[in-house]
């Protein structure tokens, strides 16, 4: 079986898990595999990000490009 081909990270891992894993009262465990997870979404948005830029038939990428 071939190995998956596993994508640079985007993310800076420190400050994404204290992010994920909350403060004050409630706090989260974050498990090993949700940074790559969350990579793979983050790739993802970009790369919708850059089809609504060129559909709309612009080299720059705004902000609403990757909130819409």
């Amino acid at each position: 079986m071939a190995k998956k081909k596993t994508k640079e990270m985007l993310l800076v891992g420190s400050k994404t898990k204290e992010a994920l894993k909350g403060s004050g009262k409630k706090t989260y465990n974050v498990s090993s595999d949700t940074m790559e997870a969350l990579n793979e979404h983050v790739y993802w948005l970009v790369e919708q990000a850059q089809k609504r830029c060129e559909a709309n038939g612009r080299k720059t990428i705004r902000p609403y490009d990757i909130l819409a």
